[in-house]
């Protein structure tokens, strides 16, 4: 039996925990499975740890080997969550790994919004837009406050789409500039090539989280690297569509969908088929629906055959 251990768990910003855990994990694993049950959570994570040899600046915790003793942890969700003050009004708050993908995304805006960030990034924003404003001086980036900046934006942008243009990640780091123009590049030709490239490889490495937690959305694009033949034709959303690959909804699973795949089609044998009745059904098997098109490309014959619904009046006009 190992001994008993003593954490500072960061959920977010707003809950800090103290967590005792019985048994001194061995393994990441461990921990990651202790942290769950302590803290109820229902969402895949990956943690950092206050590094003493660099400042306590977070670090990515690879190795339990690393922790010192009674460390403070932060867990990085590789989903948004929600949160007790953010949970009723964003719309990327998600509470389980099947709903990751089956939230409502909004169309692209036309002006991106840049969020709000951590409490201590943006006093840090603030002070140094003030001394830009007094002192044209730029403020210099540390490592651990890019890296925070560029996770939000990230999830962020997320809620609008998976894959953003090249167009579309300029908007974003000019929007960034322009609210903080303590972050401007000082030789560049714009202000933001720097920051356009940093927020474009941190969208892949947000994707890659997401491809491993389950996301149907990116994950229906793995094997596309470099040097790699694709496993597929490069999967993402045509202009008009804002869910391309939704996960199916919470508390529902295959079985649960080919119940209500079958009362469509009895439904669509009657002379008179109930429309409020084919329109809920298709709704709630969406997800089903665009995965076996999106994966299977089935021709169209098979297509009237199994969802027959679709070809409906009601679901054309």
């Amino acid at each position: 039996m190992g001994t008993r251990t003593i954490l500072r768990v960061i959920v977010h910003d707003g809950d800090i925990r103290k967590i005792t855990l019985n048994e001194k994990p061995q393994t990441l694993e461990s921990l990651v499975e202790q942290l769950e049950g302590k803290l109820g959570l229902q969402y895949k994570f990956c943690l950092q740890y206050e590094d003493p040899d660099f400042n306590n600046a977070l670090v990515n915790l690879a190795d339990i080997a690393d922790l010192p003793e009674q460390p403070t942890i932060k867990i990085l969700s590789l989903v948004p969550t929600p949160t007790p003050s953010t949970a009723d009004t964003e719309t990327m708050s998600i509470s389980s790994p099947e709903s990751r993908s089956s939230l409502t995304r909004s169309p692209w805006p036309d002006n991106f919004e840049i969020p709000s960030f951590p409490v201590d990034i943006e006093y840090r924003l603030r002070q140094a837009n003030l001394l830009y404003m007094r002192d044209k001086k730029y403020l210099q980036v540390p490592r651990y406050m890019k890296h925070e900046i560029l996770e939000k934006l990230a999830e962020s942008i997320y809620s609008f789409k998976a894959y953003p243009c090249d167009e579309e990640y300029l908007d974003i780091a000019t929007a960034l500039i322009q609210k903080h123009p303590c972050l401007a590049e000082p030789g560049s030709s714009n202000g933001c090539n720097g920051w356009k490239n940093s927020v474009k490889f941190k969208m892949g490495n947000y994707r890659t989280k997401l491809r491993r937690a389950g996301c149907n959305d990116v994950a229906i694009n793995e094997g596309k690297r470099k040097g790699q033949a694709p496993q597929r034709p490069f999967k993402r959303p045509k202009r008009f569509e804002v869910n391309f690959l939704p996960n199916l909804p919470d508390g529902e699973d295959e079985t649960s969908m080919e119940s209500k795949i079958t009362e469509l089609v009895e439904e669509m044998k009657k002379r008179s088929p109930n429309a409020t009745l084919l329109n809920k059904n298709m709704d709630s098997t969406f997800a089903l629906r665009r995965r076996e098109f999106v994966t299977l490309e089935p021709p169209v014959k098979d297509i009237m055959e199994r969802w027959p619904a679709l070809f409906a009046e009601s679901q054309v006009f």
